[in-house]
C-alpha cells in the first residue's frame, strides 16, 4: 500500500514582462510529490502545525486590565514603605510622652537581636537535621544453645549393652538475641569482667563474657517507645560457618545464611524477617563445635573501609562518602593546596600523591578520587562454642557480646517537625502584615514629624524662615531647569521671584512640570 503524503500549495510564479499575451495568463505547474530529500520536512496530513485562534475582543479587553492591574501592584509595591525607623527627634515633638519612642527604639534593637538569634539557631538546626548525625550506643548480644537426644539425655539405653534401638538423631538450637542498651553505666560494670577470645582488647567494636558459671545473664534494656531499635535493624546480613567436627565426618547441613528483605511496595513498614530481636536455628550433631558468626552492618549512609592512603590524609580508618570527601576538602585548604588563579585546580604534596596518582587535581572530581579507596566494612565476627556435654548443659550459660552501632540522634525526630511545620510559613505571613503596618504608621510620623517641623519653624522666625524657604525653592528649580551654578550661593530675594501671575517664573513649563513630578512621588499629597 503506497504511503499518503500531505501536498503543499504551490504558488503560480508571477507573469513574465513581455510575454506576448494581452490577458492574464495563469499558469499551473504540476510539481511531483517526492518521497524524500524536499526541502522542507515531510509531515502527515494530521501533525501539522496548530493555528491559534484569534482572541476576541473581550478578552482582548481582560487582557489589558490584567496587564493594567498587575502593573498599578507594581506601582503599590515600590511605593510602600519598608523604613520602621522614628526619625530622629520625634521624641522633642511628644508631649508627655517621650519615654515613648526610647521605649520603640529598645523594641526595635531587641527584635533586631532576637530576629538575628533565630535565624542561627534555625540554620543550626537545619544542618544539624542535614548532616544526619549518629549517636553510638551498644548493642549486646547473647549467644546461647540447648542439646536434644543427646546420648546423656536418653533414658532406658545400656550403654554397655551396645543395644541402641532409638530411632531419635541428636541435635542443637542456637539461639542469637540482641538488644540494645540505653544505661551505660551497665557497660562500665561489665568491662572489668569482659574479654574477647584470644585478645586482651575489644575486637570490632565488641567484647566477649566467656561462659562462665559465675556470671549471671544481665537484663536487656529496649529502646524507648515510639524509637524502638531491635537486632535485625543494624544488619543486613548474618552468616554462621562450623569448624570441621573432630570426627572428620563432614556435615553439608551446617550453613546458616540470613538476608534481609526489602521494605514492602505498600509501604514503609519492614516485614517480620527484617524486624525481629532473637534468631534461632536448630543443626543436628553429637560433638561440641566451634562457629563463627558473621554480621554485616546496615548503616544508612553507608560507612566505608578507607585504604591506608587515604587514612593517613583524612585521618579516619571508616567514614561515610561523603565524610572522606570532606576531610580530603579540609586538608586541601588546610595545607593551602588550592591554586590562587583557577580555584577548582589544586596541587598535590607527597600524601595527596598517593591518593590522587598524580601531581596535580581537580576539586570536582573529588568524588571520583575517593571512590577508589573505598571498600566495604568487614562483618562483625562473633565466636561461639556450641557444647552439646552433659558438664555444660548442668548450669549453662551464654555468650555475651557488646558491640558499638550506630543510631539516629533522639533529638533529630523532634527537630525535623520544628523545620517542616506548616505554621512557619503561616506566621511569617502574618509577621510580614504587622511589619506592613508598622512602616506606614512609621511613615505617618514621620510625615507629622515634618508638619511640625515646618510648622514650629515658621513660628519662632517667619522672615529668616520663608527667606530660607524660598531660598531653598529657587536652588531646586534651578537644579530641575538645568541653570544652577555650582557651589550654591542662591538668594531668593530677587524681584522675579516674588512676582506673581502669569508672566512670572513660576508659571512656566520647567517649574509646572517639577511640580508635577514632586506630586507624583507623593499621591496622598493631592
Amino acid at each position: 500500500m503506497q504511503s499518503q503524503y500531505r501536498g503543499y500549495a504551490q504558488h503560480a510564479p508571477p507573469p513574465r514582462a513581455g510575454g506576448g499575451g494581452g490577458g492574464q495568463q495563469h499558469q499551473q505547474q504540476h510539481v511531483p510529490q517526492r518521497r524524500g530529500g524536499g526541502i522542507g520536512p515531510m509531515m502527515s496530513a494530521g501533525s501539522g502545525p496548530h493555528h491559534s485562534v484569534p482572541m476576541t475582543q473581550a478578552q482582548l479587553h481582560q487582557q489589558q486590565q490584567q496587564q493594567q492591574a498587575q502593573i498599578q501592584l507594581a506601582k503599590l509595591r515600590s511605593r510602600k514603605p519598608t523604613d520602621k525607623a522614628l526619625p530622629d527627634g520625634v521624641e522633642e515633638a511628644l508631649v508627655g510622652e517621650g519615654d515613648v519612642a526610647l521605649a520603640y527604639k529598645n523594641l526595635r534593637d531587641f527584635e533586631r537581636r532576637l530576629d538575628a538569634t533565630m535565624t542561627r539557631k534555625r540554620l543550626d538546626i537545619v544542618d544539624s537535621v542535614s548532616r544526619n548525625a549518629k549517636r553510638y550506643k551498644t548493642l549486646r548480644i547473647w549467644i546461647s544453645n540447648t542439646a536434644e537426644d543427646q546420648f546423656w539425655q536418653t533414658n532406658g539405653i545400656n550403654a554397655d549393652s551396645f543395644d541402641f534401638s532409638g530411632n531419635l538423631e541428636s541435635s542443637y538450637r542456637v539461639k542469637i538475641e540482641g538488644r540494645l542498651l540505653d544505661d551505660e553505666e551497665d557497660i562500665d560494670k561489665d568491662e572489668d569482667e569482659a574479654k574477647v577470645a584470644g585478645s586482651n582488647e575489644p575486637a570490632d567494636g565488641g567484647k566477649m563474657e566467656t561462659d562462665s558459671p559465675n556470671q549471671t545473664k544481665a537484663k536487656p534494656v529496649s529502646a524507648k517507645p515510639g524509637q524502638r531499635y531491635r537486632f535485625s535493624h543494624f544488619f543486613k546480613a548474618m552468616t554462621v560457618y562450623f569448624d570441621r567436627p573432630k570426627s572428620g565426618r563432614p556435615n553439608a547441613d551446617t550453613s546458616v545464611e540470613w538476608k534481609k528483605p526489602d521494605r514492602t511496595p505498600a509501604g514503609s513498614n519492614l516485614p517480620a524477617a527484617a524486624d525481629f530481636d532473637e534468631l534461632t536455628f536448630k543443626r543436628n550433631g553429637d560433638e561440641n563445635a566451634n562457629i563463627t558468626i558473621n554480621l554485616y552492618r546496615h548503616e544508612e549512609p553507608e560507612r566505608f573501609e578507607l585504604s591506608p592512603e587515604l587514612a593517613e590524609v583524612i585521618d579516619m580508618t571508616e567514614a561515610t562518602r561523603q565524610e572522606a570527601v570532606m576531610g580530603l576538602w579540609e586538608y586541601i585548604k588546610l595545607m593551602k593546596l588550592q591554586e590562587d588563579e583557577e580555584k577548582r585546580n589544586f596541587r598535590c604534596d607527597e600524601l595527596l600523591k598517593k591518593v590522587i596518582l598524580q601531581d596535580a587535581g581537580y576539586i570536582p572530581a573529588l568524588n571520583d578520587y575517593v571512590s577508589r579507596h573505598l571498600k566495604s566494612l568487614p562483618p562483625v565476627k562473633l565466636i561461639y562454642t556450641i557444647r552439646v556435654d552433659e558438664e555444660f548443659h548442668k548450669n549453662p550459660q551464654p555468650t555475651i557480646y557488646d558491640i558499638r552501632v550506630a543510631v539516629d540522634d533522639p533529638l533529630r525526630a523532634k527537630l525535623v517537625p520544628f523545620i517542616h511545620n506548616p505554621q512557619y510559613a503561616s506566621m511569617l505571613k502574618d509577621v510580614a502584615l504587622l511589619d506592613d503596618q508598622l512602616a506606614t504608621l512609621v511613615q505617618a510620623v514621620a510625615q507629622s514629624k515634618a508638619k511640625h517641623s515646618f510648622l514650629t519653624s515658621m513660628a519662632d522666625d517667619p522672615v529668616h524662615f520663608v527667606r530660607n524657604w524660598l531660598s531653598s525653592q529657587k536652588r531646586d528649580l534651578e537644579v530641575i531647569m538645568g541653570e544652577a551654578p555650582r557651589g550654591g550661593g542662591e538668594d531668593a530675594t530677587g524681584d522675579e521671584w516674588r512676582k506673581g501671575g502669569r508672566e512670572s517664573v513660576w508659571n512656566t513649563t520647567n517649574a509646572r512640570e517639577s511640580v508635577n513630578v514632586l506630586l507624583s512621588k507623593h499621591p496622598m499629597h493631592r
